[in-house]
């Protein structure tokens, strides 16, 4: 073997990795993590357990009117859906976990000498979280259904499974998530930094609708409320809201709201422009900076 052939000779043949290699490498990396299970199994247990917990107690007694079909449905979603928001932070902390784990490390660097290209590296770790949050959030809404009806209908509240609306709620609520584990990835992406990261996700779900909530409480604002509006958790709101014109809460007609906020595919559109903003600018500075 001469100097001059030996470059060639040792030239990694991951650099000529295909992006079903990639893929596969990733959820292999995924799945060894504890704290993928770990996270993935809480969000399995709270939504099980909260949505039966709530369900066991909701029911129309006492309540002043006749409940519609309508709010009977609107309450059986929100007793499927009630640990939603938690379960959108848990997501979030996994998302940034997946990517910024791997600067902490220093495993980013030899993830990159594989497959030099970078980009297709960050949409495949994109993609397999999506694929994992989305198994296992449908999973975990479709054990807690009939576990809620059941309960639901020993407190006298009939619930019809064979409403299409209701399942579209569902599902919204497994994009929601899905959608947010990709907005926390994007960030950790970003940032680089495992506790930053997090610090930001949890912000941007959390402290911001409450910290507008309390500006707008004091002082009413209309491009305030316009932001509000943009929040990734009022968006994911709408999305798995069910389209009901009488609330379950107080049975009263429900009206318009004035936002422009008001269909499941607007809260969609909202999220996967978060989604779409975020990524990008993850996929450019990936190229342009070092590992």
């Amino acid at each position: 073997m001469t100097t001059a052939t030996m470059p060639q000779e040792i030239t990694p043949v991951a650099r000529d990795l295909g992006f079903a290699g990639i893929i596969r490498s990733e959820w292999i990396k995924l799945r060894s993590v504890r704290s993928t299970w770990w996270s993935l199994a809480i969000l399995l247990a709270l939504t099980v357990g909260l949505g039966a917990q709530v369900s066991s107690s909701l029911s129309f007694q006492g309540v002043a009117g006749v409940p519609t079909q309508d709010a009977v449905q609107d309450l059986a979603v929100y007793a499927v859906m009630v640990s939603t928001d938690f379960g959108a932070l848990i997501v979030g902390v996994l998302g940034v976990i997946v990517i910024a784990g791997e600067y902490g490390t220093g495993m980013i660097r030899s993830t990159l000498t594989a497959v030099p290209m970078r980009v297709p590296v960050l949409f495949a770790k994109a993609l397999v979280l999506a694929a994992a949050i989305f198994v296992v959030s449908a999973v975990a809404f479709a054990v807690t259904v009939p576990i809620s009806v059941g309960l639901l209908a020993g407190n006298g509240v009939a619930v019809r499974l064979d409403d299409p609306q209701y399942w579209l709620a569902l599902l919204g609520g497994t994009g929601y998530l899905v959608l947010v584990g990709l907005i926390a990835f994007s960030i950790g992406a970003v940032l680089r930094n495992t506790a930053g990261g997090i610090a930001v996700a949890l912000a941007l779900l959390l402290a911001a609708p409450v910290a507008l909530g309390l500006v707008l409480g004091l002082t009413p604002s209309t491009w305030l409320e316009t932001v509000s509006t943009l929040l990734p958790s009022l968006a994911g709101t709408v999305l798995y809201s069910y389209p009901t014109t009488q609330s379950w809460v107080n049975l009263s007609t429900v009206t318009a709201d004035d936002g422009w906020l008001t269909e499941p595919w607007q809260g969609a559109l909202v999220l996967i422009v978060w989604v779409v903003v975020l990524f990008t600018a993850a996929a450019v500075l990936l190229r342009r900076r070092d590992a």
